[in-house]
């Protein structure tokens, strides 16, 4: 595949996590889109589904062979399980931990804030149960 083409595919799959596609994210992967990657502005697909908390499409991409703990952004937004936790989306915790997440690594950039403390600020007791669960 060429440069070009990899290119279109990564952003088109980072826009596709980012609006809540896992079946568009599934059709990209086929497509040969990377799943490790990043859009333009270092955005990473699997962040953009954990913070839309579509565990479907952070399944996909974790098979696929996106790595859990790669920060997303300029450094500046942070893990995917760091994204999920701060919402709340338990379903996509769950994937996230079951493909190797570590519960307990803090955002370099951004905050520094770990995923629980992220979990703890808002209103959701499910999601600080499963990482309290997964060793945070």
């Amino acid at each position: 595949m060429n440069n070009r083409r990899r290119k279109k595919l990564s952003r088109r799959l980072v826009w596709a996590a980012r609006l809540g596609g896992a079946g568009e994210v599934g059709a990209l992967l086929r497509a040969g889109a990377p799943a490790q990657t990043w859009d333009a502005e270092g955005s990473t697909p699997l962040y953009a589904a954990s913070v839309q908390g579509d565990a479907d499409a952070v399944r996909l991409l974790l098979e696929a062979g996106a790595l859990p703990d790669t920060e997303s952004g300029d450094r500046t937004e942070g893990t995917p399980l760091c994204g999920a936790a701060c919402w709340g989306h338990a379903d996509a915790v769950r994937e996230l931990l079951a493909y190797g997440a570590d519960p307990r690594l803090r955002e370099d950039g951004g905050s520094g804030h770990s995923p629980l403390e992220w979990a703890r600020k808002g209103p959701y007791p499910e999601t600080v149960r499963l990482l309290e669960e997964a060793g945070a």
